[in-house]
This record gives structure tokens, sequence and C-alpha cells, in this order.
């Protein structure tokens, strides 16, 4: 067969593969035509989930008249005009393809006006005649914007309309897409109508509250609620969006929307830094829940990598994922108790004042517990504690296999005890400030330890429950690592030096990164095209399994250009020690150990989670107290 010229038509419906999977495609790129052309509110109709019929209406620029034919014509585009623009895209769409790939595979109709016009005109696209000059785009009634309307969606393909889901799944695959864009342009007002029934209705947002009310609309109201805003800038970037404590995690990533210059993808480079800030805090297989924009200069992103632009490619991959981990995992650990936002505390406060209980007083600690007798394991915590203590501006340790001062014994009556004022926080911590000010602490003062095993603490808002364990196991952890990462990693030398075979990129960064690696206790050499030899571990990891721990770290060198996989393996081991070395359930602790836990724990970076995972404390209010008897109904 003889090489010939596929007509215009084909060629659009063979692009139309690519560009058109599903109803929820052309949702999706009819609205970023739209926000591209300035659009302050949109209109998305569907009928039968996109199957039968999208329209989406914007009153964006328009288009003028004389163009509406070359708006149909494939890679004709407002856009760009060079290759230089093509360097530095900052719109969300550019390569003129939508439009004409969509208009093969359905009947579409265009209907626009400019605010230069008196009235609208429609053209309607037909593959005989196809974007030519030969008929004339009709006048047709129209406000200032643009009218997209899709009907029969692959009537002429029929082979690609049999891979299609349900009206109702097609619907929903829809409705996630105009979510999701929702959330990046919250200045838009969107109206979503299926069936001729309107299933979603946001305004426009143009403050903080509006945005926060967008969110919960979209997202749902406990998401919002567990969210703390995130706005950061560093070496030309910025991030900023809202990120979920913790505790807030999900066993999947439905919740995680990352942004790159409001343009929503997925990014294996963004999400393993997200995963490693979240690091020691998520528990077991559960995920983060997020959303994040990254704003960058466009010159360092290539956003031309996939068909449907739901990926990108950086620059300065590496550069992007330091910035994004190291400011997540620094805004994760300055989260202290007492960090609530004013409306919270002003409601529970209110609730206080309302059931007449009386502030808590410093110093008066009701119950007291009897010593708990040494053990075998006050050694390994005394040394935990020293190391953990040798923190500059460090409080005292607790040490729960100490005698405690003036501990009341079983005979004793309640109140006697001779210890009963709080240990003061670091001098240094915000709490310290707020009761220096004449501010009770965030999470008050201690009232009894139940069973052993939780803390009941009063604080101005109601009640609190620690417990006791898992948050006195953070703060040695967290004490453990700021003492290793004063200086270099120690490491330890193998008495026999230990070959590994690896590839040559292998090879090649472990060379590159030898110096890096070096301080982290981690010593290889190249002593081949593809062999390395190490030569020491971290002293934390002499245990480990040598090859997986050197493999595992150069993977990450090839892939990422960094690893953090040595810090990981000496912090699980940290973690380790940290739990071995923490309060016990049923050791009693005493009035005065109980508040110097609470104050620790204002003053400890993650101190709302476990070493692994878990909720150290727990807040009641009065409002939810008295909810719980009925109080005021």
């Amino acid at each position: 067969m003889s090489i010939q010229r596929l007509p215009d038509h084909l060629v659009n419906q063979i692009a139309a593969g690519e560009v058109v999977e599903r109803p929820s495609s052309i949702v999706k790129e009819l609205i970023e035509n739209s926000l591209d052309a300035g659009a302050r509110a949109l209109r998305i109709e569907l009928e039968q989930g996109g199957l039968e019929r999208v329209r989406v209406r914007d009153d964006g620029t328009g288009i003028p008249v004389d163009e509406l034919p070359l708006a149909l014509t494939r890679h004709a585009t407002s856009k760009i005009t060079a290759l230089e623009d093509l360097q530095s895209v900052a719109s969300m769409g550019f390569r003129g393809e939508a439009l004409p790939s969509v208009a093969s595979v359905s009947h579409l109709e265009l209907t626009s006006r400019t605010a230069e016009q008196e009235h609208g005109a429609r053209w309607a696209y037909r593959p005989d005649v196809g974007a030519g000059q030969s008929t004339r785009p009709a006048p047709a009634p129209h406000p200032v914007g643009t009218t997209v309307d899709v009907r029969s969606l692959f009537y002429n393909v029929p082979a690609r309309r049999k891979f299609l889901r349900s009206a109702r799944t097609e619907y929903q695959r829809c409705e996630a897409v105009v979510r999701t864009l929702a959330l990046a342009h919250p200045g838009c007002a969107v109206q979503l109508v299926h069936n001729g029934r309107t299933t979603l209705d946001l305004a426009a947002a143009n403050d903080d509250a509006g945005e926060d009310g967008r969110l919960a609309r979209l997202l749902g109201k406990p998401f919002a609620q567990a969210t703390r805003r995130v706005s950061i800038e560093a070496l030309g970037l910025s991030l900023e969006g809202w990120l979920a404590d913790p505790a807030f995690s999900r066993p999947q990533t439905d919740l995680q929307h990352f942004y790159v210059n409001r343009r929503p993808v997925r990014d294996r480079v963004v999400a393993n830094a997200v995963r490693q800030a979240f690091g020691d805090l998520m528990y077991h297989q559960r995920h983060p829940a997020f959303v994040l924009f990254l704003g960058i200069d466009p010159q360092n992103v290539d956003v031309n990598v996939h068909p449907g632009k739901q990926e990108v490619r950086f620059r300065e991959s590496s550069a992007v994922h330091t910035f994004v981990r190291r400011s997540l995992k620094e805004f994760l650990s300055a989260i202290v108790p007492g960090d609530d936002d004013g409306e919270r505390a002003s409601v529970a406060l209110a609730g206080v004042e309302r059931a007449g209980m009386p502030a808590p007083r410093p110093g008066v600690l009701p119950l007291g517990e009897p010593r708990a007798p040494a053990s075998a394991h006050a050694q390994q915590f005394d040394a935990l504690s020293r190391l953990g203590g040798a923190r500059a501006g460090a409080s005292r340790p607790l040490d729960p296999y100490a005698q405690p001062r003036g501990a009341i014994s079983p005979d004793a009556p309640a109140g006697s005890s001779s210890d009963t004022q709080a240990l003061p926080a670091p001098a240094d911590s915000p709490t310290a400030h707020r009761i220096a000010d004449g501010e009770p602490p965030p999470l008050g003062y201690a009232l009894a330890h139940l069973h052993g095993v939780y803390v009941l603490a009063q604080n101005v808002s109601g009640l609190i429950l620690v417990d006791a364990h898992a948050a006195h196991e953070r703060i040695t952890y967290e004490r453990l690592k700021a003492t290793l990462r004063q200086g270099d990693v120690p490491s330890q030398t193998l008495l026999v030096p230990l070959g590994l075979d690896v590839g040559r990129a292998e090879a090649e960064a472990a060379e590159l990164a030898a110096d890096e690696l070096r301080s982290l206790g981690l010593s290889l050499t190249r002593s081949g095209p593809e062999r390395l030899t190490v030569r020491a571990l971290p002293a934390l990891l002499a245990k480990a399994d040598v090859g997986a721990l050197v493999h595992d770290v150069l993977a990450d060198l090839v892939v990422d250009g960094r690893s953090e996989r040595v810090l990981e393996a000496a912090d699980r081991v940290l973690s380790t020690m940290a739990c071995h070395g923490s309060v016990r359930a049923n050791r009693a602790l005493s009035g005065s150990e109980m508040n110097a836990l609470l104050r620790d724990m204002e003053s400890t970076p993650n101190s709302g989670q476990c070493n692994h995972g878990r909720p150290t404390w727990t807040a009641l209010s009065m409002r939810e107290l008295d909810a719980l008897f009925m109080r005021g109904r």
C-alpha cells in the first residue's frame, strides 16, 4: 500500500483517542479552556453521566465570530506562538487539540460572544465540511462568554463507546473532575447540573473564610475540620493549601490533591516527599490527606509530557523533593497542643463558663500514686534519658523508674503530697511564654492516672486524656533523634569489608554521593565498574541487613538523586529504644510526673502521635461532655 495523507477528520479521531477517553475527559478540557478565558462563573450540564450530553457555559472573554471555525482546527490556539512560549506554559491548555478532537467523535456546537460584539454566533461542526470557510457561523443570542455543547459521544466510534461504564459511574467521574478543578480556582463560581437537577452549586470564594467553606463543601466537613492552612515560601518555590493532621489518615490516597501552578497532577516525586514528611507520624499503611498547591517558575517545569496533562517533569526534581519534604516536616513538627483555631477555643471556653466550672488551679493535684518498684530496665532508661536530656534547653526527662519525690503512699490522705507543683516547660517553648504571661497551659493540669494507663487532665476548655506510654515514647524518641542529628552519625568499621555486585548506574551514584553517605555513617568505595565495597555502617545499624540497606539506598540515589534510607533506618532503631525506655502501662505516676509529661508534650515536636503513628492524646470540651449527659436539653 502506498503512503497517503490521512483526512483531517481521521487525524482528529486518532488524536481523540489520547485526549478523549470518556465524558470526564471532555469536562476537564472544556473547564480548563473556560478558566484560561478568564471565566468567573461556570455552568456544567450533563445528561446520562455525559454520555448523551456535556454542555459547559462560561462568562469568559469569548471567541470572535471570525475565529469560531478556527477554534475547531487542530493545533490552533491563542496560548502559544513560539517554542519559547511552550517552555514556560502558564495556561491550563496550550495544544489546540481539545475542541477538534472532541468534535470528531461527537456532535459539537460552539456558541460565543465577545464584549465587542452586539450578539453571539454559533458554529456547528460538520465532518464533511470540517473547519473550513465554506459556511459562516450563524447569529445566535448569547451573553459575553462561550458555550460548548457536546452530544452523543462516540456515536461514530461504537468500539470506543463499548468501553464506557454506566451513566452513574461516568457521572461520578465527571463530578470528581469538577470538584478537583473547583478546589484550585476558588474565585470561579461553579454549578453542576445532572439530568436537570443541580447537584453542586458553589459561589465564588474571595477570602480565607470562603475558601475554607468551599473546601468543606467539596471534601467534607471532617476533612476541613482536621486541616491546617499551609503557606511556605523558599528557594523560589511556594507551597500553599491545607494539610490534615496525621490523626486524620486514610486507608487509601483518595484525599490527596496536588497541583502545580494550579494544574492538578499526579507526580511520584512529590508523593514520595509527602510520604517522607509524615514519616513516623502515620499509622502503619495509612495515607495522609491534603490539598497542596506548588508554585514554581513555569520555565522550571515541563507540562507537555502527558496526553491528558496529568503529569509534569521538574527541571530540578531533587530540589522540589527537598523543598516539599522539609517544608511539610517542619510544619508538622511545629504543631503543639494549643494550636487550635480561635473559634474552637472560644466555643470551648463558653462551655466552661456555662457549666460554672472553676478554672484549673496550678498545684492542686487531688490524686497521688504509690511509687513503682525499680526494675531491670532502669539502667537502660537512665542511659536513654541522659542521651535525650543532652539536647540544649531540654526539660528534665521523666524517669518512670525513679523514686517520686513526695509521692503519696497508699495509706496517706489525698492532698498530702509535698511535691504538687508542675515542672516548668523549657524556657524557649511557646508554652513557657504562655505560662509566664499568666495563661494556663494548653494541656492543663493532671487530675488522675486512670488504671495506670491514661492521664486525665483539666484545661480551660474541658477534659484532656493522654496515653502516658505513647506520649512519653514520642518525647524520648524526639530527644534521641535531636541528639543523633547534632553531628555526624557514629559509624562502626566492618572487620571484614563486604563486597556487593550492583548496576553501573548504582555504582556511579554511590561514587558521586560518597561524602554524603559517609556523613551518615555509611562508607562505600567503588571497587569495580559494577562492584562496591562496604567498609563501615552506622553504629546503630550494626545488626542490619547490609546488602538490603545499601541496595535500597542506591535505588533512591538513582531515581531521586538522594536517599533518606540511612536516617530512616536509624530512626527505627531509636524508636525501638524509646519504646522500651518509656513508661509502661500500670506504672503509676505521681502528680508531678504527670504534669511534667504534659509540659514536655507541649514543647515536643510531633507530640500528637507516638512513634508508630497512634494518637497520644485527645480532648473533650465542656460542650461535648454536656452532650454526653444531655445537659441543657
